[in-house]
């Protein structure tokens, strides 16, 4: 029979009923009822591997809102507040998560709008317009405005608030187009400019009317802050003592962009990096980063995933050649540059998480050419430069040394007369008066008179061979002119021989890092002969007894760049003072010109010209020994995901996507994707 040419109400009929069915049991034999219950079995699970499989295919992995993530921090928040927040980590973290810029960075490191809806610039980078979002509000559901801005803006500005964002923002002024909409005028152009505007903003309706003096110290706004970011605040807990142990955070019901998964963020604190340690070993920590490198190896790899973030910084040995007459000599700064071992100071106080680095343009991270000389490691080259500048190893001890003529004190210069007075006459007074037989009475009144006069003469006549007979003169003339300048200057100013010995001191901060650094340096300079003498000063004392004053003979410290290159601030001579940050009290007036001409142009093009041409100006004069580059280690428990950041201008910029951070999934069928 043909199947095909069966009725459907045919082939109903010869099914069996349901009365049938429930028969079957009494007409199977034994072994066809165990055949039938395996045959049902496959059937039933053939069945859920067959929806499973379809399932897997139709769905996809999404984030989920939920769960509380907690970060272990060293320390406490103190300015929760973005005219405050740059003197701490902490704060600066908390900031960065409550309060929202015109502009931020995304997980490359790259500048984006943030509360902006748009912007313009205009007159060859010298006006700024920004457009805002207008559907932005504040934690508590106010508006938030163009006013909000300026109002940010002219606190920072106002030197009676003393804040350390102030120079940034000095000579820019802000103008009011309307509610969402602000101008920003800057004096010249300026290529880094957009990077300012990444300027954390303050709600005006809380702090307006708060005094200069009671800004800093009004805990419950700075520690309970109103925001625009994707968190607010939610509480704090403290000790009996009043130690903040922990701050926590909850989403934010009016943030304006992609509201966080996380559905709570923790902040718990520590006095010391041992406690830290301790609780992420108990597993009550989610994410943390600590000081010392050695800890990343020991015992996190099982339960966390270590995230190596690119920072645009550097650390360097600043030379001052105004505090030492050694390294105002280049050669020995290029002898310095060549004994230097970097590979084994990345090895050993890096554990190899970072760069070496061969100049402040970080040509890795900003796209630029490498420079066209770079001092690899070689002592044999090292020796070789400051034997040709004159220093050797004179007495056996290891350190080289060399003999220079020290210029006198005093030197006369002017022909002098009857009738001169001041300085020089006084001098040569004194300088007769030395020779009793020239100048018995020895008056020193500083004018030049008859007994001058006659004391001249005698000087002129005892030293006739040198001053009287090259002119064809037989007695003195009393006249000081060039002959007899010259041998007064012999006789009684003669050059002195100094022994200059090659060695200096090199100033740094406290810290374990750079400390085990700054001693690798001096054994490393020691096998080239120089005695490095090392000096440990806490951070504050650096800034204020050191840095501010240029008061060091080399410095081993960091410079932190931005996400648009501006090396102008640290190398420009205009910057050799405080607050300027050009530590190397460097100078050269190319290397001015092409920095300048980088700086006022917006094409990417033609700052990677200047740039790359001041690079081979500054290293070819070798102001500092550039070392090395370090990642921001962060470690996250694997649980965590989301975590995309890469290149980071500052570590609390690590959280500037959290957004996209989740602790739980969830699958949405993809019918419609």
């Amino acid at each position: 029979m043909n199947l095909k040419n069966l009725s459907f109400e045919k082939i109903r009929s010869s099914l069996p009923a349901l009365a049938q069915w429930k028969k079957l049991p009494q007409v199977l034999s034994k072994n066809e009822k165990r055949a039938l219950f395996l045959f049902s079995i496959l059937a039933f699970y053939s069945f859920l591997f067959l929806f499973h499989n379809f399932y897997l295919k139709n769905t996809i992995i999404k984030p989920a809102v939920g769960g509380t993530y907690v970060e272990g921090a060293i320390g406490q928040p103190r300015f929760i507040n973005p005219v405050y927040a740059p003197l701490s980590d902490i704060d600066r973290d908390l900031t960065e998560i409550l309060f929202s810029g015109l502009m931020k960075y995304d997980e490359k490191g790259k500048i984006v709008k943030d509360l902006a809806d748009n912007f313009e610039i205009k007159e060859d980078g010298k006006i700024y317009e920004f457009s805002l979002k207008e559907n932005a509000l504040w934690s508590d559901g106010q508006k938030l405005t163009v006013d909000d801005v300026i109002f940010t803006i002219e606190i920072i500005q106002n030197s009676d608030y003393k804040s350390p964002l102030r120079g940034q923002w000095a000579g820019i002024e802000t103008e009011r187009i309307s509610d969402y909409k602000i101008r920003f005028k800057l004096k010249k152009p300026s290529s880094v400019f957009l990077e300012s505007t990444t300027l954390k903003v303050l709600p005006k309706h809380i702090w307006q009317g708060i005094s200069p003096e009671n800004f800093p110290l009004n805990t419950e706004r700075n520690l309970q802050p109103i925001g625009s970011g994707p968190f607010k605040f939610g509480s704090l807990e403290t000790n009996k003592d009043g130690y903040i142990k922990s701050l926590t955070l909850t989403g934010n019901p009016y943030y304006y962009s992609q509201k966080p998964f996380i559905s709570e963020l923790k902040f718990n604190f520590f006095e010391k990096e041992e406690e830290l340690i301790k609780a992420a070993k108990k597993g009550g920590i989610d994410g943390f980063s600590l000081v010392n490198v050695q800890y990343y190896d020991d015992f996190f790899q099982e339960k966390f995933y270590l995230y190596k973030l690119t920072l645009p910084r550097y650390f360097s040995v600043f030379f001052n050649p105004e505090k030492s007459k050694i390294l105002a000599e280049t050669e020995v700064r290029k002898a310095l540059n060549f004994g230097t071992d970097k590979k084994e100071i990345l090895n050993e106080v890096l554990s190899k998480y970072g760069n070496i680095v061969d100049s402040p343009m970080l040509p890795e991270i900003y796209g630029y050419s490498s420079p066209s000389l770079i001092y690899e490691f070689n002592p044999e080259k090292a020796n070789q430069l400051l034997d040709a500048a004159g220093f050797k190893d004179l007495d056996g001890d290891g350190f080289k040394e060399k003999i220079v003529e020290k210029k006198p004190s005093f030197q006369f210069a002017s022909v002098l007369n009857v009738g001169s007075q001041g300085v020089e006459v006084q001098e040569l007074q004194k300088c007769l008066a030395k020779d009793p037989e020239v100048y018995p009475e020895g008056e020193i009144t500083g004018s030049f008179g008859n007994l001058t006069k006659q004391a001249v003469i005698k000087f002129q006549e005892k030293y006739s061979a040198d001053v009287l007979e090259p002119s064809g003169l037989k007695s003195g003339t009393g006249k000081v002119g060039a002959a007899t300048i010259k041998k007064l200057n012999e006789i009684c100013f003669p050059p002195s021989k100094e022994n200059l010995i090659l060695q200096f001191s090199l100033v740094t901060v406290n810290q374990s890092q750079l400390t085990k650094v700054a001693n690798i340096l001096k054994n490393q300079w020691r096998n080239i002969g120089v005695n490095l003498e090392v000096k440990t000063v806490e951070i504050g004392d650096l800034e204020k007894d050191f840095i501010k004053p240029r008061n060091y003979e080399s410095l081993l410290f960091g410079e932190v760049l931005g996400a648009i290159p501006d090396p102008f601030p640290f190398w420009h001579s205009s910057q050799k003072r405080e607050p300027g940050l050009n530590l190397a009290v460097y100078e050269n007036k190319k290397a001015d010109e092409f920095l300048e001409k980088g700086r006022e142009s917006s094409d990417f093009n033609i700052q990677k010209e200047n740039y790359e041409k001041f690079q081979n100006v500054l290293i070819e004069d070798s102001p500092a020994v550039f070392l090395y580059n370090p990642d921001f280690l962060y470690l996250v428990k694997k649980e965590v995901k989301g975590v995309n950041a890469q290149i980071i201008v500052d570590p609390s910029q690590r959280f500037s996507e959290i957004t996209n951070w989740h602790l739980k999934t969830k699958r949405f069928w993809n019918f419609f994707e």
